[in-house]
């Protein structure tokens, strides 16, 4: 069995996010597909799975020509997909996941479903409680429904789009296990990922695409730095970390106990100076999120002291904060961030200062236009937000950042973002660091805490485990404290 992909075109008016994509992947494959925020691999996929139509071209599997023209058809032929966030129902359970969009008698056979449930998911390794609601379930066990479900129906050909984007190292670990036993059970996995590091950790052959174009094909191992050229087009030099003074506190929390569901921290003690900033590092649920959305005013401390700039916040609102100068980018960009179905102009007009009654949107598009080029989106004023790429709806959310931002959240603030984008991301934010801006921020990735945080606050189990100077430890020290142990 081989995936041949012939010539694809697709167009999205002038952008050819699909511009003669073609390439082969045998079974047995871990495949990796490499290339910048936009670079048109999610497109690519989109149409390998039946979300979208090609322009032109064929995707042939096994010596068949495939019709994909919904998602239907291409799990028909074979062809599932894993998005970046699993397409889940969170109110049913994982029993009524599974069976969605599964071929069969309108009468639903319950307890042959939940045999067919235990049976694939024994099989990979997973386990489940089929009544549980999906809504409980952490991304790295809705990843695993998925899984099973899609192997349910019959795929041959396995997309995985940035699989490792908000789960645990431990669920890390289980899914590139489950990925490696899928390929040697002659399935075709199709890996899309951002992180060198992963694809040369887990790919036998990788792709790169650039500019809706493959520019780059060969068999693992490839060294990194051409790796990088061939996705940039130029080889990236990370500079020296600058340090900043510190000035006043600014975030100050003093005896705090917040609560969000099974999550309780207790008691905590913080605080984080102008200019300072402070990593969260843990596993997920070990109650960074939490403090981000307490601290954020999304959620109100059930006891202790939360002050900004001395202005004690306890019980204002989430408008209080914004008054005060807090700003949250959360993990979840359409979800929380970002509105579906509205422009980027739209955005920006609706996080100006402006407060007129009519909108002038001349003015409005030159002045989105302005933002655009200031942070390099790839989009125009009229663009929707969901119609941008990862990155530039962070860089979106970063433009919608007022500019006298006192205490700035961010929750994985690089998620899905490729080194370049991640570097930009990181280079604007240090910029308001200068400025004065406190920062807190939520993160997966050690190499990440360590090279932007001041100081790293460990949480395990609900509790702040420990709190280090970055210059004062490393990334082994930190994995044994994020597992709840202190270095031997």
């Amino acid at each position: 069995m081989a995936l041949e992909i012939r010539d694809i075109h697709k167009h999205f008016g002038p952008v050819r996010a699909s511009d003669g994509v073609t390439f082969v992947v045998e079974d047995g494959s871990l495949h990796g597909i490499l290339g910048e925020n936009g670079a048109g691999k999610s497109t690519l996929m989109k149409i390998l799975s039946g979300f979208y139509e090609a322009d032109s071209g064929e995707v042939d599997l096994d010596g068949e020509v495939l019709d994909l023209r919904s998602p239907a058809d291409a799990i028909a032929a074979g062809v599932g997909m894993l998005h970046q966030d699993p397409l889940v129902f969170l109110p049913f359970t994982v029993l009524d996941n599974f069976v969605l969009g599964s071929p069969g008698p309108e009468r639903l056979d319950r307890s042959h479903a939940r045999s067919e449930l235990e049976s694939v998911s024994g099989e990979l390794g997973f386990r489940f409680d089929p009544e549980r609601l999906v809504r409980d379930l952490t991304v790295g066990e809705r990843q695993q429904l998925e899984i099973t479900r899609l192997m349910w129906l019959g795929a041959r050909v396995m997309i995985f789009d940035e699989p490792t984007t908000g789960i645990s190292a431990t669920q890390r670990v289980q899914l590139f296990s489950t990925l490696r036993s899928l390929a040697e059970d002659g399935l075709i996995v199709l890996f899309v990922s951002h992180k060198l590091e992963e694809v040369e950790e887990l790919c036998d052959s990788v792709t790169v695409i650039r500019q809706g174009k493959v520019v780059f094909e060969a068999s693992m191992p490839v060294p990194s730095e051409v790796l990088v050229e061939k996705m940039f087009g130029k080889v990236f030099v990370e500079k020296d970390r600058e340090s900043a003074p510190f000035g006043a506190p600014v975030l100050e929390l003093s005896r705090v106990t917040i609560e969000e569901g099974t999550t309780r921290v207790e008691e905590l003690d913080l605080s984080c100076a102008a200019g300072e900033v402070i990593g969260l590092a843990g596993l997920g649920g070990s109650g960074q999120r939490t403090l981000l959305r307490v601290c954020a005013g999304l959620l109100n401390p059930g006891s202790g002291r939360l002050s900004v700039d001395g202005n004690v916040l306890n019980k204002a609102s989430y408008r209080d904060h914004l008054a005060a100068g807090v700003h949250y980018l959360p993990a979840g960009r359409l979800e929380e961030g970002l509105v579906e179905g509205i422009s980027i102009a739209e955005h920006l007009v609706l996080t100006s200062d402006d407060t007129g009654f009519f909108v002038d949107w001349n003015s409005a598009d030159e002045a989105a236009q302005r933002e655009i080029d200031d942070y390099s989106i790839k989009g125009r004023p009229s663009s929707p937000a969901e119609a941008l790429s990862g990155g530039n709806q962070q860089r979106l959310l970063l433009a919608m950042i007022p500019d006298d931002v006192r205490l700035l959240l961010l929750e994985h603030p690089t998620r899905g973002l490729d080194v370049g984008s991640a570097a930009y991301m990181w280079q604007r934010l240090l910029e308001r660091r200068g400025d004065g801006t406190a920062i807190v921020f939520a993160s997966a990735d050690l190499d990440e805490l360590l090279r932007y945080s001041d100081r790293i606050v460990v949480f395990f189990a609900g509790d702040v485990f420990a709190i280090r100077s970055t210059a004062e430890t490393d990334g082994e020290e930190l994995g044994y404290l994020i597992g709840g142990k202190e270095r031997p």
